[in-house]
């Protein structure tokens, strides 16, 4: 019994039904211990996570290549699983608690922790089952957690290990600090926005009211300005800070304010009875073209001052705690100004004492920041010290999940040597045993792998990988796996207490390549697996998870963590902007898949993904990768209905005829283009190929050709070619071939003996015929030429012509003689005479070299088409001019709109090639 395709395309009938039969029959991973491996894993997503647009650029990649290895026999395995998402998943979990009147703090740790995994288990899996909706070939039954047992090991072994070598240590240094959510943040998590802010210039008394001769000077060196101050000039935007002055520096070669190096300035704030003095150095940081040229340095409290206070031994005063308040700690101020006073004026000091020291006046300790901010600026300017204020646009950073202004906040943390770990990434990139791609990556990873700095490993949450390390009443630490080894080497009876923070994500991130593998146990599946062939990864995360992967794979496995690394861009909105909610304009894959199916999402991201380049979002070319599955849906109906099923062959059926032989050379060639472009990981070129190939070549012009002359050959070759398109298609859309490849069995009353996603990569065993190729173009060119000419004249597609070609080559000889019945139905010719053409108006239409007549008397009038051409061509070519004077105006294209200007450009190009078709008609006509 026959069974028909229905007649409309509907994804949403076959995506779920298809997805549970391969998950269901563990087709994403078959047992193949014999074939070559071949590993990819994924980014493990947030298990807080939704999909988004970037996830479905991602995911959709790696899918592609897992689906097309697993076709060519490899035994592919795609790690798949979820990151714990420290910050993110206490958040949510701290919202839902607040909800219901709690919070984390009103529970023990442990409570807490129990909370979070019980989240987890209701909700965690939201992602993981929207993958499944997007056709992800993942093998779900190896899933990975990064807080499952297992894992949890090896990033404790990991933590130990790097101790015992040296390569990870507590210290204390700047970190982003995020007073909402009171954890140290990665960069990732910063985001800089730009905000309306202010620049406050003060003034710095010399110590003891010394003066000095400040003199500027033009560039031709003449005095523009000479006066006595007791001052020296400072701008800032977050005058809180200065209450943690150490120094004020200036460029060595800044002469205004030579005579002042190395003397003491008063910082303008506090009682006046214990204003604390800081000293003025020089140092290449400041910009004497900028502001006054003099920086004050808060090396507790700015990146860049951190460095200039590092290379000149200034010490580094904390003024805030974990909310960004004014610290309320340690001793009155006074006590701790005098100190501060005596360490600027040389006295030695140690970083632990420089700690303890709360330089904050005690009028201001306990407030806010912004609080203190506006007291420090009311009381600077009722002594007179403020020169001005100025309006100004600052770039300040925002934690993107906290939402407050991060402070740069001096604290103790754990850190990883990244510098030395580096050098192994390093030297294998440039050995070629780790490949990027695109290779223009290159230079960035170097430039950022050779300027590494500390990595920052511990974040101040409860939900994490808790650090291994215990600390006596003294402080000494002791690292180790477990309470009992840690214990060991404190020894019996000494009390411990456990290190409050837990690690980075990143860091245990870091480990996935080998530890979803078993690692550190030496298993079966590690041996065969390791190192992974490729990953693939959005350039955002090439420093914060790839790199390190890099670092932490070559350290602990001595191999490279994967051989090739492919660096794609970001979906951006369609005007090229970046998505964003605040925006309004991200894009819901989900919404996307519920309106034109996977598939046709899958297939734009591919025929978008052009190395190094961003992709723009278009629903329109989105909603035309759903008409071409339709397209082939169709196609596939009409190979049914002229009794053209399912192949049993490999390799290509034998063809005698040219239209046959050709067809097959064709699936050769587009064959070899998508192997070369898979092989270079150009997903552009691959999907473009399979495309044209499809749509053009087969649905268009093969399908047509044949038409009225399916014989049995014909029908061998039709079924075998559309097999091997549904093959070729596959790993770009999964869903539609997977049920055209069982309808097309199903049609003839049997099925498939397995499932097209295991199906063997296509073996023609066959080779692209010359002679069919140049004569089936001929006909193809010749068709084209005449449908062109058609529309041009104004002529009915369906009207049939009659040719003359007096002297035919020998490819136009063999069409006329062989394809009578295909002139006719394709090209619409009822006749071409081998004869001189007779007089009288004629057009001449092209195929190949050959130059065929066609009589037009009769047909239109001549005249009459000669006077409407002439006018159209003179109004096109008006309008084009006028255009391209407004186009080649600099004010018009500087000052108009952008969108004004891209009209004027496009309908500059339509009219210029209206004109150029006019010109073409009219020639046409003689």
């Amino acid at each position: 019994m026959t069974q028909e395709l229905d007649k409309t395309f509907d994804p949403a009938a076959i995506e779920a039904r298809w997805y549970d039969h391969w998950e269901t029959n563990g087709l994403f991973r078959p047992e193949r211990p014999d074939a070559t491996p071949f590993t990819i894993v994924n980014p493990p997503p947030n298990v807080t996570g939704s999909l988004h647009i970037g996830h479905a650029l991602d995911n959709t990649l790696q899918d592609v290549v897992v689906r097309y290895e697993r076709m060519r026999g490899k035994d592919a395995l795609w790690v798949v699983g979820t990151d714990h998402a420290g910050i993110a998943t206490q958040m949510v979990v701290e919202r839902n608690l607040a909800s219901q009147g709690v919070k984390r703090t009103d529970m023990p740790r442990e409570a807490f922790v129990d909370h979070v995994w019980e989240w987890k288990g209701q909700s965690g899996g939201t992602i993981t089952r929207q993958l499944r909706r997007l056709g992800c070939s993942m093998d779900w039954s190896r899933e990975q957690f990064t807080m499952d047992p297992h894992f949890t090991r090896a990033v404790v072994k990991v933590f130990v290990d790097l101790y015992e070598q040296g390569l990870l240590y507590r210290d204390k240094r700047l970190v982003n600090w995020d007073p909402a959510l009171k954890t140290a943040i990665s960069d990732l998590e910063v985001e800089a926005r730009e905000v309306q802010g202010h620049m406050w210039h003060f003034k710095y008394p010399l110590a003891g009211g010394e003066t000095y001769t400040y003199v500027e000077r033009d560039a031709e060196g003449n005095v523009t300005l000479e006066e006595e101050r007791d001052y020296i000039a400072i701008a800032t935007t977050r005058p809180e800070t200065m209450l943690g002055d150490g120094a004020v520096a200036i460029h060595p070669s800044d002469a205004r304010y030579a005579p002042i190096v190395g003397k003491l300035c008063e910082i303008p704030v506090g009682p006046k009875e214990h204003r604390r003095l800081i000293p003025i150095i020089t140092d290449d940081y400041p910009d004497p073209a900028f502001g006054s040229g003099a920086v004050k340095i808060t090396g507790a409290h700015d990146e860049n001052d951190y460095g200039v206070a590092q290379r000149n031994g200034i010490p580094m005063y904390r003024l805030m705690d974990e909310v960004a308040a004014m610290r309320s700690d340690g001793a009155p101020y006074p006590q701790a100004a005098a100190r501060a006073r005596e360490i600027a004026q040389g006295a030695p000091f140690d970083a632990k004492e420089v700690d303890t020291l709360n330089l904050v006046p005690d009028e201001y300790r306990g407030l806010d920041r912004y609080e203190a901010r506006k007291r420090v600026v009311a009381d600077i300017d009722a002594e007179g010290l403020m020169i001005g204020v100025e309006d100004k646009a600052i770039m300040q950073p925002f934690g993107d999940r906290g939402g407050v202004v991060i402070e740069p906040m001096l604290t103790d943390q754990w850190y990883v040597d990244a510098k030395t770990l580096a050098q192994g990434p390093i030297e294998a990139v440039k050995d070629g045993r780790i490949e990027i791609v695109p290779k223009t990556w290159e230079k960035t990873f170097f430039n950022w792998m050779e300027n590494i700095q500390p990595w920052c490993v511990s974040r101040q949450l409860w939900w994490g990988h808790r650090i291994p390390a215990w600390y006596d009443a003294a402080g000494k630490v002791y690292v180790a796996e477990t309470e009992e080894a840690a214990q060991a080497q404190a020894g019996e009876g000494v009390a411990l207490t456990r290190d409050e923070d837990v690690l980075d994500t990143w860091f245990s991130s870091a480990l996935w390549p080998f530890a979803t593998l078993g690692w550190p146990e030496r298993t079966k599946l590690l041996e065969r697996h390791y190192p992974n062939d490729l990953l693939i990864s959005g350039f955002d995360i090439l420093f914060f998870w790839d790199a390190r992967m890099a670092m932490q794979g070559m350290h602990f496995m001595k191999e490279v963590p994967w051989k090739r690394l492919y660096l794609h861009g970001l979906v951006r909105a369609g005007d090229g902007a970046k998505m964003s909610k605040s925006k309004g304009n991200v894009v819901d894959p989900l919404i996307l898949i519920d309106k034109y199916g996977a598939d046709a999402l899958r297939f734009f991201m591919c025929a978008m993904e052009s190395q190094g380049r961003d992709v723009k979002m278009d629903e329109g070319r989105v909603e035309g990768y759903r008409n071409f599955a339709t397209k082939l849906w169709n196609a596939t109906r009409f190979c049914q209905s002229n009794g053209i099923g399912a192949s049993e062959t490999l390799h290509a059926p034998d063809a005698t005829h040219a239209v046959n032989k050709w067809i097959v050379g064709e699936v050769v060639e587009t064959l070899a283009q998508i192997d070369k472009a898979m092989a270079d990981l150009r997903f552009d070129a691959a999907a473009n190929a399979i495309y044209h190939f499809a749509w053009d070549t087969f649905c268009d012009w093969y399908l047509e050709l044949i038409k009225g002359q399916i014989d049995h050959e014909t029908r061998a070759i039709a079924g075998w070619v559309l097999d091997q398109i549904l093959v070729m298609l596959h790993p770009f859309m999964p869903f539609i071939t997977e049920e055209l490849w069982h309808a097309q069995a199903n049609y003839q009353g049997g099925d498939r003996p397995y499932e097209l996603i295991v199906a063997k990569w296509p073996e023609p065993n066959a080779a692209a015929d010359p002679a069919a190729k140049a004569e089936v173009e001929w006909l193809i060119d010749l068709t084209r030429s005449l449908r062109t000419a058609k529309n041009e004249l104004g002529l009915a597609q369906g009207a049939k012509l009659e040719a003359w070609l007096a002297t035919p080559s020998d490819i136009a000889s063999k069409v006329l003689s062989g394809n009578p019945a295909a002139l006719e139905r394709v090209a619409r010719l009822t006749a071409v005479h081998t004869s001189p053409a007779p007089g009288g108006a004629a057009m001449q239409v092209g195929a190949g070299s050959d130059a065929l007549v066609i009589p037009l008397e009769g047909l239109i009038d001549i005249e009459a088409e000669k006077a409407r051409l002439t006018r159209a061509l003179a109004a096109s070519e008006k309008e084009a001019g006028a255009l391209a004077g407004r186009l080649s105006n600099a004010a018009f294209v500087e000052r108009a709109k952008p969108e004004a200007v891209a009209k004027a450009r496009a309908d500059h190009a339509h009219h210029a090639a209206e004109a150029q078709r006019l010109r073409s008609a009219l020639e046409r006509l003689g």
